[in-house]
């Protein structure tokens, strides 16, 4: 089509102006993926100041790392804040925290079916911790992946565990704290892998590293990973309660139709778009100020998020898992739905993009 000449520079002007636009919601979304140099798994890391302070296992013990910036974390020196000295077994996922002006480091230890959940706190976040003791969970069975949080004055406690004692399914549940170091009353179910994407890959189906986080409206997300993680098909997904919900209540949850951030486009959530730099992208850690699940909300358009990933074209194995830095944002009006179940079948509000 030929633009009259009176238009033409008016026209041409918009059109770069559109352009441009494009460009920026291109390069927005699609940034290719920042890689650390930490190849490992289950990051953890909040923000103490200008200060990022990371957790890691180590083997037979537990590392914590400080750096200016997220990506400084891999090269700076890793101190060993722990070591399981009673042989407690295989040491997974540790989560810094930050509650009174402590550092309380959950981990999960064990063999096999014993894996438990247990806590360590110091002043400082990278020496003088207290040694290991057990979280006495309602029911005791087997637990990893745990984390506190603050919501609506009250400390709660999330983690990734089982109903009985046998493997079939990793359930999420959630129980109140009285103290960093103390649960109180019972366990209650909040999730379980029943939707159809997340049972793309099982034995066991998964429902694991949950991290909490409140919306601009003010209701609680609990963001978590779906599928094995020894798949490509890992991926993340969110649990939203309602306004004014029961965290205890589990139909007063409402869970996303789909992964939000995962590299298969057959199990995202319509509106979401797969990963192009990396496969199963999963266990994810918010870098959140002092660890707040309140801090994101309203400061910016995009928030810093760490994840472990497997980069696109390299062998799917643990063993080639890497530590990436992200971003995310909050995403309004996203109804989510289910069937079949007390209460309202729909609810709509606050979602979240990941960015690689």
């Amino acid at each position: 089509m030929k633009l009259p000449r009176h238009l033409s520079g008016i026209a041409a002007f918009a059109l770069s102006v559109l352009l441009a636009a494009a460009m920026c919601l291109v390069s927005a979304g699609t940034a290719r993926a920042d890689r650390t140099g930490m190849q490992a798994a289950d990051p953890s890391v909040l923000r103490v100041g200008g200060t990022y302070i990371s957790v890691q296992s180590t083997g037979g013990g537990i590392a914590v790392r400080q750096a200016s910036s997220t990506a400084g974390l891999a090269s700076a020196p890793a101190r060993q804040v722990w070591s399981d000295a009673r042989g407690l077994g295989e040491v997974w996922a540790p989560e810094i925290v930050r509650d009174g002006g402590r550092y309380y480091i959950y981990f999960s230890a064990g063999r096999g079916a014993a894996h438990r959940m247990y806590v360590i706190d110091s002043a400082a976040p990278d020496s003088g911790y207290t040694g290991e003791s057990k979280l006495a969970l309602a029911d005791d069975k087997w637990a990893i992946d745990g984390t506190l949080f603050t919501f609506n004055g009250q400390r709660w406690f999330v983690w990734s565990g089982w109903a009985g004692d046998t493997n079939v399914e990793q359930n999420l549940y959630i129980s109140r704290m009285s103290g960093p170091r103390t649960p109180t009353g019972a366990r209650y179910v909040i999730s379980q892998p029943r939707e159809s994407w997340e049972r793309v890959v099982g034995n066991p189906f998964i429902n694991e590293a949950p991290e909490a986080i409140k919306d601009p409206n003010g209701q609680l997300h609990i963001v978590y990973s779906a599928n094995g993680s020894w798949s490509d098909q890992y991926c993340l997904a969110d649990l939203r309660l309602r306004a004014g919900g029961d965290p205890t209540y589990v139909w007063d949850w409402y869970k996303s139709n789909g992964c939000l951030f995962g590299s298969s486009r057959a199990t995202m959530m319509s509106g979401w778009d797969p990963t192009l730099y990396v496969d199963g992208p999963g266990h994810h850690s918010f870098v959140l100020l002092d660890g707040d699940i309140g801090t994101s909300p309203p400061a910016g358009p995009r928030f810093p998020l760490m994840f472990h990933a497997v980069a696109k074209g390299t062998p799917y194995s643990w063993a080639n898992r890497y530590w990436y830095t992200g971003t995310f944002t909050w995403w309004g009006g996203t109804t989510y739905s289910r069937a079949n179940v007390p209460g309202s079948n729909t609810s709509t509000g606050w979602s979240l993009k990941f960015f690689e």
